[in-house]
């Protein structure tokens, strides 16, 4: 198990909202059931293994090509640890636990 965070960001379209897409992201997302997710204000969280998150990172990732965008730029970052099981939610829990 793997968790890992994507962001997605169009280049060379007009305006700087880029709303729509995301709502294509979010489709895209709920689509699917390999891979647990959570939107959040700057990307969005994914769980699963690295297999199922590379396979929908490239899946994300050439969503705005398909749209007509000329240019990606996507950010992936990927935790794998191979010593315990760990989710979203105990990552985080492990932090506020210390405060």
């Amino acid at each position: 198990m793997a968790t890992a965070d994507i962001t997605v960001l169009p280049i060379g379209r007009e305006g700087a909202s880029v709303g729509d897409l995301l709502v294509e992201i979010a489709r895209h997302l709920e689509t699917q059931d390999k891979v647990r997710f959570e939107m959040h204000a700057m990307g969005t969280s994914l769980e699963g293994t690295p297999e199922d998150i590379f396979a929908l990172a490239a899946g994300l990732h050439a969503l705005p090509l398909l749209a007509g965008i000329p240019r990606v730029y996507t950010v992936l970052k990927v935790d794998q640890r191979t010593d315990k099981d760990q989710t979203l939610e105990n990552k985080v829990e492990s932090v506020t636990n210390r405060l």
